[in-house]
């Protein structure tokens, strides 16, 4: 029996991707995956998840303008002659290597400002950005661009014959799913850092540095395989020289500070050595010498400020009193003057008889 072969291969989206703003959707969703997953390595380092979602509103715009702004700078032929295109970010046209740049700057910034020790804060988040670009990277796809060259193989992608001709093809042909393998590197990625550091035989900080390293070592070879323009530098795409220096100065940053963990390394979430506990909400470190003496002056204060309030009201309430002809003694202290002290001294007001000492 004679069994036609088909050859298969992944279809086109056609027009409906850019209609519907699939582009920006994909971005999005990467971005919510990434954080979710952000948020719970936090966590589980003792940190208070909610600091993701903080510095995710000052990263995650930063990222995204860096990534204009690096495909603007490097791509700037496209936007001598239509300005106007330089803000329409929803026609694609985002370059990774500057978000990284922006985003994780400000991140750190932001990460310093709540006490987060930047390191382990960097390890954290190390699988959460692949995952966003591999889910970001279908964009590319429903936007119909930065595909490959030319295929035979069962998994070419379809591209309309309008957009293969101004990218110098003909027409009928299969091309390189450059967006898909980006995709799968990177999932591939998220899974390598998460079983890497589960080990725990890098020093702190290092897993991030091993995802910038593995990242651009994937858009080497994906970069190699794209047809879109691109400017040149002795003959290679700007891309692969972005690639080749960072990848560079992994190796660089390796060789002085170190790969393999040391006795001495710590992975506490916080420079003042806490921990977030979702049911206390704070948790002094074990080993400070001086939470409890910190504590103790908060409640002094405390104590100092409700017997500031509490003789106020007692006053006001007196006056009231001898405006109605009522008398009144003055009590030891308010109720909530009362309770600091009690927090104060680690003693219980209501068990001691009144006229006691």
């Amino acid at each position: 029996m004679h069994l036609d072969l088909v050859l298969s291969s992944i279809p086109s989206p056609g027009t409906w991707g850019r209609q519907y703003r699939l582009y920006g959707i994909m971005i999005a969703l990467g971005v919510i995956a990434g954080l979710e997953l952000a948020r719970k390595r936090w966590a589980d380092r003792g940190g208070n998840p909610e600091d993701m979602s903080s510095i995710a509103l000052w990263a995650v715009p930063a990222g995204l303008i860096g990534a204009r702004l690096y495909h603007v700078i490097t791509d700037n032929q496209l936007y001598r002659d239509n300005l106007i295109g330089i803000f329409k970010i929803w026609e694609g046209g985002l370059g990774i290597p500057g978000g990284i740049v922006a985003g994780v700057g400000v991140g750190l910034w932001a990460g310093h400002r709540r006490g987060i020790r930047l390191p382990v804060g960097l390890d954290a988040v190390a699988p959460a950005l692949p995952l966003a670009q591999a889910i970001g990277r279908w964009g590319n796809y429903f936007n119909v661009e930065l595909f490959g060259r030319p295929t035979t193989l069962p998994w070419g992608l379809q591209v309309p014959d309008d957009i293969a001709a101004r990218a110098g093809y003909g027409p009928g042909q299969l091309y390189h799913p450059t967006f898909l393998y980006e995709s799968l590197w990177n999932l591939g990625l998220v899974a390598f850092l998460i079983l890497l550091d589960r080990r725990r035989v890098i020093r702190p900080g290092r897993l991030f540095a091993v995802y910038i390293g593995g990242y651009f070592l994937g858009r080497l070879w994906v970069e190699a395989l794209r047809s879109d323009e691109a400017n040149k530098i002795l003959g290679l795409r700007l891309n692969i020289w972005t690639s080749l220096v960072a990848i560079a100065g992994v190796l660089v940053y390796f060789a002085v500070t170190g790969l393999r963990r040391r006795p001495d390394d710590s992975d506490e979430p916080y420079t003042d050595g806490h921990r977030f506990d979702p049911a206390l909400a704070y948790v002094p470190a074990p080993h400070a010498p001086d939470a409890d003496v910190a504590l103790d002056a908060d409640v002094a204060s405390e104590a100092d400020d409700a017997l500031v309030a509490d003789g106020a009201s007692y006053a006001d309430d007196a006056d009231d009193e001898a405006a109605d002809g009522v008398g009144s003694s003055a009590p030891a202290g308010g109720t909530r003057a009362r309770a600091a002290r009690q927090r104060a001294s680690g003693g219980d007001d209501d068990e001691k008889p009144a006229g006691g000492p």
